[in-house]
C-alpha cells in the first residue's frame, strides 16, 4: 500500500509543468538585476529598458534561437547550444539563469558559460516579463 501511494504522489508531481507560470509585472521589477549587462531594445530602436551591453539585447528573446543576435559575439559553450536549433522559451530560460554553465553543459555545449551571474529564484518571472515587452 506504501509503496502504490508513493507511485501515485510520484506521478502526479511528474504530472505538471516543469516551471510555475512567471508573473510578468514582478519579473519587471527583477529585471534590475539583469539590465547591467543586458538591455532591452525594440527592433525600432525603441529603448524599453537602458541596460550594458555585456550581454546581447533581451527582446524577442523568448521565441529566439539561442545564440542568435547578429554581430553579438557569444562564447563558444552557448554557440554549441545554439547549433543544436534550440529555441528559447520561458522554461528554458528560467532553467539557464539559475546557472548558465550547468545549462550549456546539460544542452549541447561544453565549457563555463560567459554569463556569471546566477539567479536562484525569480526567473520564471523574468522569462515572463520578456515574453510580454515583444508581444
Amino acid at each position: 500500500m506504501k509503496t502504490k501511494l508513493i507511485a501515485i504522489a510520484a506521478a502526479l508531481a511528474l504530472a505538471g509543468p516543469a516551471f510555475a507560470e512567471g508573473d510578468a509585472a514582478k519579473g519587471e521589477s527583477e529585471f534590475k538585476k539583469c539590465k547591467a549587462c543586458h538591455a532591452i531594445v525594440a527592433d525600432d530602436g525603441t529603448e524599453i529598458v537602458k541596460g550594458g551591453k555585456t550581454g546581447p539585447n533581451l527582446y524577442g528573446v523568448i521565441g529566439r534561437a539561442v545564440a542568435s543576435v547578429p554581430d553579438f559575439k557569444y562564447g563558444d559553450g552557448i554557440l554549441a547550444v545554439g547549433a543544436t536549433g534550440m529555441v528559447w522559451d520561458e522554461a528554458l530560460l528560467a532553467e539557464y539563469v539559475v546557472d548558465p554553465t550547468a545549462f550549456v553543459d546539460t544542452h549541447g555545449g561544453s565549457g563555463k558559460s560567459k554569463m556569471t551571474f546566477k539567479l536562484a529564484k525569480g526567473g520564471e518571472d523574468i522569462a515572463a516579463y520578456l515574453a510580454s515587452v515583444a508581444k
